[in-house]
């Protein structure tokens, strides 16, 4: 799963015609004009689905896939997660992160002590927060701005923080 990105789920079919709801799960719900395929996940193996065509509707995007004709070959895969490869991922900017690049990570203070694990990052209008499952099933929120998060080094999954007063 680590080489596969969730670009979106299949909430629904739309008409009969073969064509899918989709919950998109990034950022640029436009991103979907860009991909010639994405990957259907069957749990245990993974399907490559070409994409015909996309369409809007409301905050979803709505999918048709070559050989995928009617609603018949597309019903059983409600709920179904699309993903694509990491290659195809839309680059990041200096200092910007896929959230699950974040999950897993250890997390310590610019003095070395051990915080412990992001289990969690949470999404605000202000800024993200990450949320910090310490050794003691206690959880330490910290906001994802510079003042606090000093080093992020996701090939070790590794992130330093400054400890702003109050925080804990």
């Amino acid at each position: 799963m680590d080489d596969f990105i969730r670009v979106g789920v299949i909430t629904s079919t739309h008409g009969i015609k073969g064509e899918v709801k989709v919950y998109p799960t990034t950022d640029d719900i436009n991103r979907f004009e860009h991909l010639k395929q994405v990957y259907l996940d069957l749990g245990r193996e993974y399907k490559p689905l070409n994409i015909e065509h996309v369409k809007y509707y409301k905050q979803l995007v709505i999918l048709k896939f070559e050989g995928m004709d009617n609603i018949n070959d597309i019903e059983k895969y409600k709920g179904r997660d699309l993903l694509i490869t990491r290659d195809q991922a839309i680059g990041l900017k200096e200092n910007e992160y896929f959230i699950f690049d974040l999950i897993d990570s250890e997390v310590y203070t610019e003095e070395g002590l051990k915080l412990g694990i992001v289990s969690e990052v949470i999404t605000t209008a202000a800024n993200d927060v990450l949320v910090v499952k310490a050794s003691n099933d206690k959880e330490i929120l910290l906001p994802f701005i510079n003042d606090c998060v000093l080093d992020v080094d996701t090939a070790d999954k590794r992130i330093t923080v400054h400890l702003m007063s109050g925080l804990m």
